[in-house]
């Protein structure tokens, strides 16, 4: 299973502009969207949800559902991503198609090796810097951070960088380790951003494969 090194979680301040702003990320070519809409009842989320389907399909672009695993095997997205506070990617696993990826989101070593310990597709790795939209409270980990737990790691499970990551940052993270990362407001506020994004995290693969058939 191959995954997307650019993620773009979805924002709005309304259903309705999550999947305006969802249109436009596939217009602009991303290539994985993860739907994330706290505080909203199950039935509105389902809605919300098909709708994303249909948006994702059409443009062949890879759908995760944020939490709501059951929602994302009756709409058949790609995946699901869980919290710490979500419930376990093993249950969720008895419930999904084998088919489906999960993902888990990950702030320390020991958080890592416990997602890995219960087989998730990919871990996202944050936050990378404070973000004022996020309430937070775990402490940035900068690259520093993420070198440290990815040379502990040792695991051919992508870890995605997320956490307030910029155009600015891309390079730097990847020489940490990570396998891509998770952007959102940076997204929203130029979808053009997207084609930048990937030229550099695709620069970065191709160095990758350069040096693999040496």
């Amino acid at each position: 299973m191959i995954i997307p090194k650019l993620h773009y979680i979805s924002q709005g301040n309304s259903p309705k502009e999550h999947l305006e702003n969802i249109q436009k990320a596939c217009t602009s070519g991303i290539e994985l969207v993860q739907l994330r809409l706290k505080n909203i009842s199950e039935k509105k989320f389902l809605k919300l949800s098909t709708s994303a389907r249909e948006i994702t399909s059409h443009f062949q672009t890879r759908l995760i559902i944020n939490d709501h695993y059951k929602i994302a095997k009756a709409i058949k997205a790609d995946g699901v991503h869980l919290e710490k506070s979500d419930v376990c990617p093993t249950i969720a696993r008895k419930h999904l198609y084998t088919w489906q990826m999960i993902g888990g989101t990950a702030n320390t070593l020991q958080d890592c090796e416990i997602l890995l310990d219960k087989e998730v597709d990919y871990i996202t790795l944050g936050p990378f810097r404070v973000e004022i939209t996020k309430d937070n409270l775990n402490p940035p980990l900068g690259l520093n951070g993420y070198t440290a737990i990815i040379e502990n790691l040792k695991t051919e499970t992508p870890i995605i960088g997320a956490g307030g990551m910029t155009i600015k940052d891309v390079t730097n993270v990847l020489e940490t380790g990570v396998s891509g990362i998770t952007v959102s407001g940076e997204i929203t506020r130029n979808f053009d951003s997207i084609k930048i994004f990937n030229q550099l995290l695709k620069a970065s693969s191709t160095e990758e494969q350069r040096h693999t058939f040496k």
